[in-house]
């Protein structure tokens, strides 16, 4: 058994080396967590703004219920996707099962919720600052909603950010739906799972490194957005 320092000295040596290997893994983790960010802001965002900027019958339900589902135990919704899309499935003719496709199908359901709650409340908070201003100046929804989402940007940036540190360190859904295939699904959270089994400890803590790297990176953005936004707001 290597003791760990020579282990995290291999480790390192990988990343400064760029390991070939290592930036695939790395490159599309990246690929599929970006991916399923930008279709669940796409999706959540206006839901989220919708939910939290007016009344309507059932509002408290759908807020009820979108706070719920940022729960959502990620084994769950990795068989669900897998029931779907496998060959027995109601999408299993698309042969989506296997592919960073999938994936990105898993992380986009786990991480919608997550937009969509978050962001009904920055929009609820706002809209009860700009209400009477809207009602005055009689604002239709849809410059309402467009109102509400640009001038709470700089909180939505930091929802956006909160869904990406969620998605990238994903192991449970996508190792279901991907199922960790060499040069084709293989992303950092499963090869590290499987390394770490196989007693490749280099890659595995290499892999680690840069997932901790990047949990660090994003934890600083958020900060820095929430200062900003609070430097505008006393401006």
């Amino acid at each position: 058994m290597e003791s760990f320092s020579s282990v995290l000295a291999e480790a390192v040596g990988l990343i400064l080396s760029g390991d070939a290997d290592l930036l695939e893994i790395i490159g599309l983790s990246l690929r599929v967590t970006l991916s399923a960010v930008v279709i669940s802001c796409v999706i959540g965002l206006p839901l989220g703004a919708c939910v939290g900027a007016f009344a309507f019958p059932g509002r408290t339900t759908a807020t009820v219920v979108l706070n719920a589902l940022m729960g959502l135990p990620p084994v769950v919704v990795g068989l669900v996707v897998y029931l779907t899309l496998s060959a027995a499935g109601p999408l299993g003719p698309l042969r989506l099962l296997y592919t960073p496709t999938a994936m990105v199908i898993a992380q986009t359901i786990l991480v919608t919720p997550i937009v969509a709650a978050l962001t009904r409340q920055v929009v609820e908070d706002l809209d009860r600052e700009y209400r009477e201003q809207f009602a005055s100046l009689g604002v239709g929804p849809a410059s309402r909603i467009a109102a509400l989402l640009w001038d709470g940007r700089y909180a939505l940036l930091t929802v956006a950010l909160a869904g990406f540190g969620r998605a990238v360190a994903e192991v449970g859904a996508v190792i279901i739906v991907g199922g960790n295939i060499n040069h084709v699904t293989r992303v950092m959270t499963t090869t590290i799972a499987l390394e770490t089994s196989k007693g490749n400890l280099q890659l595995a803590l290499a892999l680690g490194v840069v997932l901790l790297a990047i949990a660090l990176v994003v934890n600083a953005a958020v900060m820095g957005l929430r200062a900003s936004a609070a430097r505008s707001a006393y401006a």
